[in-house]
């Protein structure tokens, strides 16, 4: 069954996409890889019918972003749907400076997430409370940011580039290229244009908010499109209206391990949930005659099964 990435268009949650591909499909059984905001676009993984079992292997998969940062407001969700709740006077920030601020955000670290998140803390949705009022306290979580890097520094959202190409460093702005539509912009600040890729579970609108107060100013995520989710790019999702036909890919082309070939003995004992011996190290993928198996760790003594396919 296949793995689709499609490319969510504004406005719409993960979980609308989700419900279109389930029609589009003819089935219940539809899952994603990583949510997206309404107000972001770009690439959603969708795991349909038995590639639902893929879901765990692929939560953790680094992604790419186009991100434009606005300076001088601040918002309580973070990003442009607003209202402006914080505002002050800035003037477009010294780029040296900004690309060493970016610089500063590099590597593993702790982010407090949204509080217009889904994040749970005692059994309540960060978003929920949020949008009655109230606030939780979120902890910060370990994140890791790969790569930071400021294409452009402009006098507003609607001044900066909305057509992108993709090149071998990612996608850049070009004006021949595809055009992007960020949300409606809430005012005219200095905006920041960044690139970035970064790991599981990192929130670019804390990233806005924080770089935001490294340059001693509120700031907010004025747009963001995904380009990229592990191996799938934007240049390679379906629209919307694509999803019936989409072929995608299957479940073997999807999981990037490394492959062991069984023998009917040994495929049989995984799928019953055995330890069979066997000197492989680490994660691994197990076929039968190009068929999937199973997903199994090893110690170098003997495989444990993680996932197995009848």
């Amino acid at each position: 069954m296949p793995v689709i990435a499609v490319d969510k268009p504004l406005g719409l949650t993960s979980h609308d996409v989700v419900n279109r591909a389930r029609r589009a499909r003819g089935t219940r059984r539809v899952g994603h890889t990583g949510t997206l905001d309404p107000l972001a676009t770009g690439v959603l993984v969708l795991c349909v019918d038995d590639s639902t079992k893929l879901v765990q292997f692929m939560e953790h998969d680094s992604k790419d972003y186009l991100a434009w940062i606005s300076l001088g407001a601040g918002t309580p969700t973070l990003d442009a749907e607003g209202p402006i709740t914080e505002q002050t006077e800035v003037s477009p920030p010294d780029e040296t400076r900004v690309r060493e601020v970016l610089d500063g955000f590099l590597g593993p670290q702790l982010q407090v997430p949204p509080q217009y998140s889904a994040i749970q803390v005692g059994g309540q949705r960060a978003y929920a409370v949020a949008r009655a009022g109230g606030e939780l306290e979120l902890k910060a979580r370990p994140v890791e940011i790969q790569a930071l890097e400021l294409l452009g520094l402009y006098s507003s959202v609607n001044e900066a580039p909305r057509t992108f190409s993709r090149g071998a460093e990612g996608w850049t702005p070009d004006l021949a290229g595809r055009s992007f539509t960020p949300p409606p912009a809430l005012g005219d600040f200095p905006t920041l244009l960044v690139r970035a890729r970064v790991g599981s579970g990192t929130y670019l609108r804390s990233l806005a908010r924080d770089v935001g107060a490294a340059l001693g100013v509120p700031a907010h995520l004025a747009g963001l499109v995904r380009t990229r989710v592990g191996r799938y790019d934007l240049a390679d999702a379906v629209d919307m209206d694509g999803l019936a036909d989409a072929e995608g890919l299957p479940d073997l082309a999807v999981l990037d391990f490394p492959t062991l070939e069984a023998d009917e003995r040994l495929a049989r004992e995984l799928r019953q949930g055995k330890r069979p011996a066997h000197p492989a190290q680490g994660r691994h993928v197990v076929t039968l005659e190009g068929s999937l198996v199973a997903v199994v760790d090893g110690d170098g003594e003997r495989l444990r099964v993680v996932r197995a396919w009848a």
